[in-house]
């Protein structure tokens, strides 16, 4: 699908009933997008966290979650934890680079910076690192996650909004 026919993506607040498809989302863009990044024991650790698609669900609800969709359908969704943090922000792989991601982290830092924060921090993945750079984060520190037996690697970034 070329760029120009892509349909324009739009954005609305999360529901209960999107649990399953968010998980879908979750899982499918560990699983397809950050091969170069993660082995596969890494990717499928990381991606169990949505196994339990009602607790996934739950804790998304928790947060203040918008969905980007294409079509009425879910393609994507940014979490913000508290006043200032990204904790979860994922784009199906079908729809990688066409615009969905900057529009809900666009949409996530208004929000953000409505609600008085004066900056965003998100413990990027090694795939996410390139695409926060570009929206003007910068790395603090590198730290690791265990999940299971596996560690995974991140970078805490930060930016002044």
């Amino acid at each position: 699908m070329s760029a120009s026919a892509f349909p324009k993506p739009a954005l609305r607040p999360m529901l209960p009933s999107d649990g399953p498809l968010l998980a879908a989302i979750f899982q499918a863009s560990i699983e397809e997008l950050t091969e170069e990044d993660y082995d596969e024991g890494q990717r499928q650790a990381w991606a169990s966290a949505a196994d339990d698609e009602d607790a996934f669900a739950k804790k998304l609800g928790g947060w203040l979650t918008l969905i980007g969709t294409v079509q009425g359908s879910p393609v994507g969704f940014i979490a913000l934890k508290g006043a200032d943090h990204i904790e979860m922000f994922y784009v199906h792989p079908a729809v990688a680079r066409q615009g969905v991601g900057t529009m809900l982290y666009e949409a996530i830092e208004k929000l953000a910076a409505a609600r008085g924060a004066k900056k965003l921090t998100v413990d990027a993945s090694d795939t996410a690192r390139a695409f926060f750079e570009m929206k003007g984060f910068e790395p603090r520190h590198r730290q690791t996650v265990a999940i299971g037996d596996y560690w995974l690697g991140n970078t805490r970034m930060e930016r002044v909004i």
